[in-house]
Order: C-alpha cells, then sequence, then structure tokens
C-alpha cells in the first residue's frame, strides 16, 4: 500500500492544476457496482476487483486505463436516461479490458520504464478527458503523441469492444438497445470541432457507420422489458449524484417540496434541503428513507453526514455505528464513524477507525484530516504531520505537504513505516516544487 501512495504522489506532482477530481460517495460507488456485476461476469472480470471510478467533470466521457478501474465523468452518468444505457458504457470498457487493449499499451508505457496503474490513471485523467493530452504527456514523462496513443482506441478496437459489448449484455440479460441509444447521444460529433466536441468522441473514435454496425448486430431483436433492479441503482446513482452536484432548488423542484413516498425521492430531498442548511427538513426525508429500507448502510451513513454537519455528534455517532455494523468493509463508512468518534471526543477510537479506513484506501482526504485531527489530540505529533502532509498532497498543496512531511520526519522513529511515508511526500513536494520553476 504504501509503494502505491507514493506512486501515486509522483503522479499528483506532475498533474496541471486544472485537473478534476475524484467524487467519493458509498452509495453511489456500491449502485454502480450492482450495475457492474453482471456485465463484468458476463465479460470474464472480477467485480470485487473491478472498480468504478466516478471523476468530476461535466464532460461525456469514460475511459480505461488498466485492468481494474473504469473511469466514468459525472456528466456523462447525468445525462444517460436508463441502466441499459449506462451498463453498456461499462461493457464497451469492460470488453477494452477483457481485449487486452489497455494490457498493450501500458506494457509499452513499462518499458519506457514510466509510471502505470491506478496512479497513471489519476495522473491521465486530466487529458482523456479533455483537458489537453500534452498534461497527461507531461504526467507520464511521455510526449503528446505518445500519450494520444495511450487514450484513444483505434476504429478497429472500437469494433471489436462494440461486438464483446454486445454480446455481453445478452449474455447478462440487459437490453442491447441501451447500446445503440447511446452511439445516438454521439452520432453528430464528429461534425464539430474539436474543441465542441465530448471527449468521448475522441477517446472511442465514432462514426455513423459505427453505429449503422451496430443497428446491425442488434438486427431485428426487441427491446427488453427494463430490469427494475438494475433501474433502482441507476435511479440511486444519477439521484444522489445530481442531488450533490445541482441547486438544491432544482433537485426539490424535480421532487416536490412535499416529502416523497420513496426512498431514493427521500434521499435526494434530504441532501437538497441539508444543502439548504434546513436540518429540520434534512432529518425528516433522511428518516422517513430509513423507514422504508432499514437495513440500507447508505441511507444511515447520509443521516450521519447530515447530522454531523449539522454539529449533532451524539446522533451522528448513533447514525454511523449503525451504517458500519451493516456495511463493515466499506471504508468510507468506516471514515465517517472514525468522523463521528472524534466530534463526540474519543480520538483514540477514532484513530483506531480511520487507521482501517487508510489502510485499504489511501485517497481519501476528509480522512486524512480528520485522522491528523485525532492524532493531534492524542499528544501524537508525528503522526498527525504526516497525516496533514498526505492531505495536502493529495490536494496538490506541495508546498505546505512539504512543510508538514519535513515536521512529520523529524519527530517519527527513523526507518519506520509512517517515517518513509514522510519520505515519499517530501520527495515528491520537491519534484512539484521544480515543476512549476
Amino acid at each position: 500500500m504504501r509503494r502505491f501512495f507514493a506512486a501515486l504522489l509522483w503522479i499528483l506532482a506532475a498533474l496541471p492544476a486544472q485537473a478534476q477530481s475524484i467524487l467519493r460517495d458509498g452509495d453511489i460507488e456500491h449502485a454502480l457496482s450492482e450495475l457492474a456485476r453482471p456485465i463484468l461476469a458476463a465479460a470474464g472480470l472480477s467485480s470485487s476487483r473491478s472498480r468504478i471510478i466516478v471523476l468530476h467533470d461535466a464532460q461525456m466521457n469514460a475511459f480505461v486505463l488498466d485492468r481494474d478501474h473504469i473511469f466514468l465523468h459525472s456528466g456523462l452518468i447525468l445525462r444517460l436516461s436508463t441502466a441499459a444505457q449506462l451498463q453498456s458504457v461499462i461493457a464497451h470498457e469492460a470488453a477494452h479490458i477483457a481485449g487486452g487493449h489497455m494490457t498493450r499499451r501500458l506494457d509499452n508505457i513499462r518499458r519506457a520504464n514510466t509510471i502505470s496503474g491506478l496512479g497513471a490513471a489519476l495522473a491521465i485523467a486530466a487529458a482523456a478527458s479533455g483537458g489537453g493530452e500534452a498534461a497527461g504527456g507531461l504526467a507520464l514523462g511521455v510526449r503528446s503523441s505518445a500519450a494520444r496513443v495511450l487514450f484513444g482506441h483505434t476504429r478497429a478496437e472500437e469494433s471489436a469492444a462494440d461486438a464483446s459489448g454486445l454480446a455481453y449484455m445478452r449474455r447478462a440479460g440487459v437490453d442491447p438497445y441501451g447500446y445503440a441509444d447511446v452511439l445516438g447521444l454521439f452520432k453528430d460529433q464528429e461534425l464539430l470541432s474539436t474543441t465542441r466536441q465530448d471527449p468521448y468522441s475522441r477517446t472511442h473514435p465514432l462514426s455513423r457507420d459505427r453505429l449503422n454496425a451496430v443497428m446491425a448486430q442488434i438486427g431485428t431483436e426487441t427491446r427488453r422489458d427494463p430490469d427494475l433492479t438494475a433501474d433502482y441503482w441507476f435511479a440511486r446513482a444519477q439521484g444522489k449524484l445530481a442531488a450533490f452536484l445541482r441547486a438544491p432548488a432544482v433537485t426539490l423542484r424535480q421532487t416536490g417540496q412535499a416529502l416523497g413516498k420513496d426512498d431514493i425521492t427521500l434521499l435526494r430531498q434530504a441532501v437538497a434541503f441539508h444543502r439548504q442548511s434546513n436540518a429540520t427538513k434534512a432529518r425528516q426525508a433522511i428518516d422517513a428513507a430509513i423507514r422504508l429500507r432499514p437495513s440500507d448502510p447508505y441511507l444511515h451513513d447520509l443521516k450521519g453526514q447530515i447530522l454531523i454537519e449539522s454539529r449533532d455528534a451524539k446522533g451522528a455517532l448513533a447514525a454511523y455505528t449503525e451504517a458500519s455494523r451493516l456495511a463493515p468493509k466499506d471504508t468510507q463508512v468506516i471514515a465517517g464513524l472514525g468522523r463521528a468518534q472524534l466530534a463526540a471526543g474519543n480520538p483514540k477510537g477514532a484513530i483506531q477507525s480511520l487507521e482501517r479506513a487508510r489502510a485499504a484506501d489511501t485517497s481519501d482526504p476528509t480522512a486524512l484530516r480528520d485522522l491528523g485531527t485525532a492524532y493531534a489530540q492524542t499528544g501524537q505529533m508525528g503522526q498527525a504531520s504526516l497525516a496533514t502532509a498526505e492531505r495536502y498532497a493529495l490536494a496538490g498543496r506541495w508546498k505546505d505537504a512539504g512543510i508538514n512531511a519535513t515536521r512529520a520526519a523529524g519527530l517519527l522513529p527513523r526507518g519506520s513505516s509512517a517515517w518513509l511515508r514522510a519520505q515519499d511526500v517530501i520527495s515528491a513536494a520537491e519534484h512539484a516544487q521544480k515543476q512549476k520553476k
């Protein structure tokens, strides 16, 4: 895990300032994993190993850069209208993985002694999503032309991925027309200048011929009846994402001011009311949702978030305790429990929970913030400075990261794992500072 985080720090040190962030939400990630599971199984991929990552970017795009991660833009998720459409995107990207398209590219990068894996994916995200291919090239230490080879799929690969993706959807019992519907969203992109195209049309070569080929493969099949379970998880992921990213007034206008009757509507209203600082209505909405699904850990997790941000530490601790009981392996739920323990005046308990979360997930800046506070409250200033340094590094605040990492290195036992982590941050911060000169 330390080796992974060290690679991640070096990649982040080379990222441009405008690189978009990863959106972390256990509820949304769980919903996406439910949608992906039958598709990944049909592709022969492990659903426990493959992870769907949401990037905070309004443009429409999706891409893969290794065997374990599929990146979806928030703008793409919000634009689609059915579960089958989103599953078709996952099927297409899974086909690139199963077809070895990215493996061949990454093998070439490894032979060039550059960084690959999830760290590379985070670095390339800025360029692959339309921010400029040269940014990804800089992060990898390769030229822009090489970056284009890495991001962009050939038409032959796209054709193969289309055929395989459709086969996965049929095998999984998903309506293949969802595939054609998504391609239809992009069919006119090639008529636009590259500056106006959605990034998907650059990383995935598109044409009317490709859409026609997919329709020919579908043939005379009739549209399948909707999968109610898939529709639920799609509506939940999209609904919660929209509630957090769009104006609360828009969410309330769409759902109605009166408390809704289904759990997704109530969840969306709870988020909207919370963002409007209406704690009473937010709690009423989330409590109503929990009454409908009392064993849903992510509703209790959202209640904990609402309560802790409304300064009800006792109530938040109870909510997060229940959430962690229902989802004991979810790192974000466990980090939320640590946050509540800290707010309730139990920093030692918070350290135990937050270290559990950090050990499995090194890229959660909120958990690192809370961990730094908990260590400071228990007088462990070396560990506090280290957590703070790692948090600043994830945020790209390299000067602050270097200062705190240097302080941590002076306080921690020389040669310890924590001291080595501090050295990783110091090295990455020095590299980042040189890049700016």
